[in-house]
């Protein structure tokens, strides 16, 4: 669920008015930059019941994979942005394609869950690089007349990249292609990023941004020590009992949040770029905006939870439970397709449709796993799949139409990097919520009331943030 589906500073690109002679060539190597990050967030939680068993994996552990990536890809979003404006967007996606595969290699070939986590974190920190240029760089590329059917196609490469990373994380794990299992859906990154790297090589032109903002190392710093003391007792906590130094964490991460808080001001008071602009903050509609946001992608923990219920409950093989996720991917493909329609129509209340056709949605998959309607999960799905791909594209367009046009780029950054730390959170705290429902030896009913309960929380959320997007000025969307 990983996205990136605005850059943080692409209303500061102005593209050539001929374009690129080569701009057509560069643009899928451009997508694959924008469709890998997506793809292992979501190929990853097909494999984790077998990665926790050929790893021997704790719990915690198979959380950690998922959540450290998401965190990872929170913090230093904003700056591989700004890397990318200071050394040349080429020269960082290059760069952040080359990491990206190495540590994917690192991922197929770990032989301990410590690695896995660990490379983990490197595809985190490496996709920052690679993905902010994406869309920088069409910008740039392509003249105002093509700009449209660019970014529509850069669209389409997150449904496609969320389709792909259900099916293939099923066909690669099931399939075990050179006598490989879950280690596949990791190298199978290895030649995609290669033909990038050869790509990015032959056809990308650089750019830079001519008033480039400087980087926030202590910003960055605080803030991955906040997510750290936040997300690390959150899921190890269980595990260990809750002992007095996992809780001393837990309660030391609102603290560090405060002093980056006065970090982030007193840099901003000197006249320097803060990663976080707190002055946005002062506008209600964007607060509303970043809880919502928050709220919507927490529904990350419904990947792992699914995953888990359908393949250590019901003992489906993982290509059954990829293709049994199939129906919520094609139905945000689908409306992501028409989302900017509809938003044309509806304004910012497209917002409260697509979360109201999750919560209808989701609530119906938790009907279906619970008995009450058998036949519903398939609709349902295809229901929370229209719903979330209708909020998607939607979202940020919608949210920071009450920020200054100025500030646009700096509001959109900061709403890609909530949705990295709701997705986070989602899989620490809800997955935490489906663990700790199954005890020790669980049987089917239990994966299934586990899972029926941390589905609920999320439907809570969704109508949490249907709620808000009430709240949001009605003006329609341009």
């Amino acid at each position: 669920m990983t996205s990136e589906t605005a850059d943080p500073l692409q209303f500061r690109h102005t593209a050539h008015p001929l374009g690129d002679p080569r701009r057509w060539l560069a643009l899928p190597v451009l997508l694959t930059g924008a469709f890998l990050p997506i793809l292992d967030f979501n190929v990853v939680n097909l494999a984790l019941p077998a990665i926790r068993q050929d790893l021997g994996a704790t719990v915690s552990e198979v959380q950690f994979v998922i959540s450290a990536y998401a965190a990872t890809y929170a913090v230093f979003l904003i700056t591989g942005g700004r890397l990318g404006d200071l050394f040349g967007r080429r020269r960082m996606f290059l760069l952040g394609v080359a990491g990206f595969t190495i540590a994917s290699v690192l991922c197929g070939i770990a032989w301990s869950p410590a690695v896995l986590v660990a490379g983990r974190i490197l595809q985190g920190l490496t996709a920052t690089a690679m993905a902010p240029q994406v869309l920088a760089s069409i910008r740039v590329l392509f003249p105002a007349a093509e700009q449209g059917r660019a970014l529509g196609y850069y669209g389409a490469t997150f449904g496609l990249a969320n389709i792909c990373g259900q099916v293939l994380g099923g066909v690669l794990v099931s399939a075990h292609p050179f006598g490989l299992a879950w280690q596949a859906i990791f190298l199978i990154n290895v030649p995609i990023g290669l033909a990038a790297f050869a790509g990015g090589l032959l056809f990308l032109t650089d750019s830079r941004a001519e008033h480039a903002q400087r980087i926030d190392i202590g910003g960055v710093i605080l803030l991955s020590l906040m997510l750290g003391l936040l997300v690390y007792p959150l899921i190890q906590g269980r595990e260990t009992g809750w002992p007095i130094w996992i809780v001393a964490m837990l309660l030391a991460s609102p603290l560090v949040l405060g002093i980056f808080v006065r970090f982030e001001a007193n840099l901003s008071a000197r006249g320097g770029d803060p990663l976080v602009a707190l002055h946005l903050l002062r506008n209600s509609d964007f607060v509303i905006g970043l809880v919502m946001a928050l709220a919507f992608y927490m529904l990350s923990s419904f990947y792992l939870t699914f995953a888990v219920y359908l393949q250590n409950g019901l003992h489906e093989s993982p290509l059954t439970a990829g293709l049994a996720t199939l129906p919520f991917a094609i139905g945000f493909f689908l409306a992501s397709l028409v989302s900017p329609s509809v938003m044309q129509w509806l304004g910012v209340r497209t917002l409260t449709l697509g979360f109201a056709l999750q919560v209808i949605g989701f609530g119906s998959v938790m009907l279906a796993v619970g008995g009450a309607l058998p036949h519903s999960l398939t609709i349902g799905l295809v229901c929370g799949g229209l719903g979330f791909g209708t909020v998607m594209p939607s979202v940020i367009k919608a949210v920071i139409g009450s920020i200054d046009p100025r500030h646009a780029g700096l509001a959109s950054g900061m709403m890609i990097s909530t949705f990295q730390i709701g997705a986070a959170l989602g899989v620490a705290v809800i997955g935490g919520i489906f663990y700790s429902l199954l005890g020790l030896r669980p049987d089917a009913d239990d994966y299934a009331h586990a899972f029926t309960i941390a589905l609920g929380c999320n439907v809570a959320l969704l109508a949490l943030g249907g709620w808000l997007s009430l709240w949001l000025p009605r003006e329609p969307a341009t």
